[in-house]
């Protein structure tokens, strides 16, 4: 498992490890509802929070990233 930062680290390696890095792709997408994921939502072209905490909610909105819930 990882966390926080550690999950662009397991990306970045695993992108590596295929010859490939995260900049080579057009568009890039990761959907989180928790601010630990802020690291990775940060690296890609298109962040989504999803039923979002209230820390990651604030900086969504913030950033005018979109944000969604699945929640009726």
């Amino acid at each position: 498992p990882c966390f926080k930062e550690g999950k662009v680290t397991r990306l970045n390696a695993w992108l590596a490890a295929r010859g490939q890095s995260i900049a080579q792709f057009e568009k890039s997408f990761f959907y989180s509802d928790s601010h630990n994921d802020l690291p990775l939502l940060q690296q890609v072209s298109h962040p989504m929070a999803v039923d979002p905490d209230a820390q990651l909610k604030a900086h969504a909105q913030a950033r005018g990233w979109p944000v969604m819930s699945l929640n009726p």
